[in-house]
């Protein structure tokens, strides 16, 4: 066989050889484009030009000339351009050009993971050693020693950071961080879009927090965000933030070629529509480019994943390249085993990555020429962070993502254009949840003692300093409400959770040691961390051996398996209160708060890739109570013509078919909103399909779902339609249909559901 050394006789070879053309779904061309530039700013610092200028640099590309020009009029902005962009020169330059202009000035740079911090750091650094910049620049997470940490507080022009630092070691001690935050002239929030749910409620609040002690010492930064493509960034930077922000989307960096291919694997089992592994599919593809050399990302979902497809590549081409010529990258990697491969990839010594979504983010690995994703990412914004790690600059890039069995991955890879034209994806953030709210007023009052009248971002706090009084947590003295209590609240406040009852996940695989490596939700422990149930943890898999419901305690041990759990909720849902609605003439839609109580019941082995029920168990847990914000639509009975069992069944099939699709519309963990079908709903007795937020109070996501119902019934309907099974199947209604009538049931339903006229 002739040696391809070339990417274009990659690209013959796929689209002549017969085996892996007829699983090309789609072949999308994104033609290259030519770099927008403009000189420096007339007022440029002489040695940041010269910094510039000795990395290769001459002109700004015309996004970070706008970001620069805005942050120097004291404008906030968020920067919306493609991965490798060089979106980081546009916090960098204003930032650093105040910092030689003002030398007491200071800057807080906030990232999502220690690896992205220590990144840019290394990037900011070389900048300041290029231009003899007289400017300290340090990291601050729980990895800094403690002897460091003092000269960080007094002497760092640039502190950088993340979300749970901020929260639990620097404002609590804001008074051993005097000079920052006197000071305090920039705020960098970095992959904006990763800040939604849960997760980006809580972060609003740090945000919160952070303005009011910035302005008891007398600052009010500018804030700089920058964010990978959605439908929603200038909303969601200024929910986030509170304050006005100016979009910078005017891109002008270069691009090469790219060719975006949606790989299908071929059906194995026509009946259930099952396809071939994804995995095997992957590796197959991935060792073709290997062997010719071509320099290869392959990103996989899971660490037991990247191990299967790291142990194949390896071995497929031990003898032609080496062993050290693949290598694994994931969350848990030491700077300096990254830095290694870093610089592999750089020098050509190193021609395969294989990654969990460690390297989604803006690590910098130098140039690659293909990125193949094994199955869907879980949202648009993540599948072009993944796609964008190939071809950065000017070359030519082939991006191949192979489906797997699952509804999203089908829905995705036959639906180009939802993924190509204008993205629908919102990030939801709910800052003002009551539950989150009270934790961080609990935290801000041991900062500073809140002043009657103080509002608290854009919260009235005058009865919620009430209810904390009357519960002892707050004591008030004259017009000032004081911390009266000794403990520390930031320690017992999770940023990702929403509960105050958390179960806490302890690791004990190593024998004679413990380790906690995370918490959840009782609410959502119950479905997710019962005995047996396989949790995933960074990608690692782990089984639950024992749950401690009266200690709070979850007792895991990793394994490597080949399924996932699942469990039955048997739920029963009140509506509390109604406050939207709209109707039809065979649906009615609302919104409100309810009350969901939940008893999880059974659980189910489900594998990988097929979706096929190996195994099940019983759950023994007692009853938890949730109160959160749902929408729901219920059909005019008289009108669907099925008989009571097959009106039960359609409505769990639709349930199961829409449950594919709301994560993708609201950009949220499927785990974040449920769908729950009742044939009888308590509040109108109808065949309801109810969607509601997972977390108490509710995050924002089921009002989203009730403003945009109509687009996830028609791409449902779309869904089961186009699904090849004949009457329905683990990858459109669901795995417990034994019905014949099933999939005709649920497109019947569907449709009685949407709007005349769809």
């Amino acid at each position: 066989m002739k040696v391809r050394k070339n990417l274009q006789d990659i690209l013959s070879l796929l689209k002549e050889k017969e085996e892996i053309k007829q699983s090309i779904e789609y072949w999308h061309t994104i033609e290259a484009k030519e770099a927008h530039t403009v000189p420096f700013p007339a007022d440029l610092h002489v040695k940041l030009a010269k910094a510039l200028e000795q990395r290769g640099v001459n002109q700004l590309y015309t996004h970070q000339a706008s970001a620069y020009e805005a942050v120097s009029n004291d404008n906030s902005i968020v920067a919306v351009t493609p991965t490798a962009s060089g979106k980081t020169l546009c916090y960098n330059l204003p930032v650093l050009q105040t910092l030689l202009n003002q030398p007491g000035a200071r800057a807080l740079y906030m990232f999502p993971t220690k690896a992205l911090a220590q990144d840019q750091k290394s990037e900011l650094n070389e900048l300041i050693q290029d231009g003899e910049l007289d400017l300290n620049c340090y990291t601050y997470d729980g990895d800094t020693s403690a002897n460091i940490r003092q000269k960080v507080r007094r002497a760092g022009h640039i502190v950088i950071t993340n979300p749970d630092m901020l929260h639990s070691a620097i404002l609590p001690h804001h008074t051993k961080w005097v000079s920052l935050f006197e000071n305090l002239k920039f705020v960098v929030i970095d992959e904006l879009h990763i800040y939604r749910g849960v997760f980006g409620s809580h972060v609003a609040n740090v945000i919160r927090r952070l303005r009011r002690i910035c302005q008891y010492y007398g600052s009010d930064p500018v804030f700089i965000c920058t964010s990978a493509t959605i439908a929603n960034p200038l909303e969601l930077a200024e929910r986030l933030t509170e304050k006005e922000m100016t979009l910078i989307d005017n891109n002008g960096a270069p691009s090469g070629r790219k060719h975006f291919l949606f790989y299908n694997p071929p059906v194995i089992n026509k009946q259930l529509n099952i396809r071939r592994s994804a995995t095997l599919d992957a590796r197959k593809l991935a060792g073709e480019l290997l062997k010719n050399k071509i320099q290869t990302i392959v990103f996989a979902r899971s660490r037991v994943r990247v191990e299967i497809l790291l142990t194949y590549l390896k071995e497929l081409v031990k003898y032609q390249l080496g062993p050290k010529s693949i290598r694994g990258y994931r969350g848990g990697y030491l700077p300096t085993e990254r830095r290694e491969i870093e610089k592999g990839l750089r020098s050509g010594e190193i021609y395969g990555v294989v990654s969990t979504n460690a390297l989604e983010l803006g690590v910098d690995i130098g140039q690659l020429q293909v990125c193949i994703m094994t199955g869907y990412p879980g949202s648009i914004a993540s599948a072009w962070q993944q796609a964008g790690r190939a071809g950065r600059r000017h070359d030519e890039s082939l991006v191949i993502l192979v489906a797997s069995s699952s509804p999203l991955d089908q829905y995705v890879i036959q639906n180009p254009d939802y993924f190509f034209e204008k993205s629908p994806e919102t990030a939801r953030i709910n800052p003002d949840n009551l539950i989150i709210l009270i934790d961080h007023m609990k935290c801000a009052a041991y900062e500073l003692p809140f002043k009657q009248g103080e509002a608290f971002g854009s919260v009235e706090t005058e009865e919620l300093l009430e209810y904390l009084t009357e519960e002892r947590v707050l004591f008030q003295n004259g017009d000032k409400w004081y911390w009266m209590n000794d403990s520390f609240p930031a320690h017992n406040i999770s940023l990702r959770s929403a509960s105050q009852e958390n179960v806490v996940i302890i690791d004990q695989t190593e024998s004679g040691k413990t380790k906690v490596i995370g918490e959840m939700d009782r609410f959502s422990a119950m479905t997710l961390l019962h005995e047996e149930a396989i949790y995933l943890h960074q990608g690692i898999q782990f089984q639950v051996e024992m749950l401690d419901w009266d200690e709070k305690k979850a007792f895991v041990r990793e394994v490597d398996v080949d399924y996932f759990t699942d469990a039955n909720l048997a739920v029963s849902l009140k509506v509390l209160e109604v406050d939207k609605e709209r109707s039809g003439v065979a649906w009615q839609l609302g919104y409100g708060d309810v009350s969901v109580n939940a008893m999880a019941t059974l659980f189910k082995k489900i594998k990988f890739e097929t979706h096929e029920n190996i195994g099940s168990g019983p759950i023994h847990l007692p009853e938890e109570e949730l109160h959160t914000s749902a929408a729901w639509i219920s059909l005019q009975k008289e009108l669907t013509h099925l008989s009571e069992e097959r009106l039960e069944q359609g409505l769990i099939g639709t349930a199961h078919s829409l449950k594919s699709i709301v994560p993708l519309f609201v950009m949220c963990d499927p785990q974040d909103i449920h769908v729950v079908p009742q044939v009888k709903a308590a509040h109108n007795e109808k065949p309801t399909i109810f969607f509601y937020d997972r977390y108490p109070g509710g995050i924002g996501l089921s009002e989203k779902v009730f403003s945009g119902i109509e687009f996830v019934l028609t791409e449902t309907k779309k869904m089961v339609e186009r699904c090849q099974c004949e009457h329905g199947c683990p990858s459109c209604v669901g795995t417990d249909t034994q019905s014949n009538s099933a999939k005709e049931d649920v497109l019947k339903i569907l449709q009685l559901f949407l709007p005349e006229g769809r």
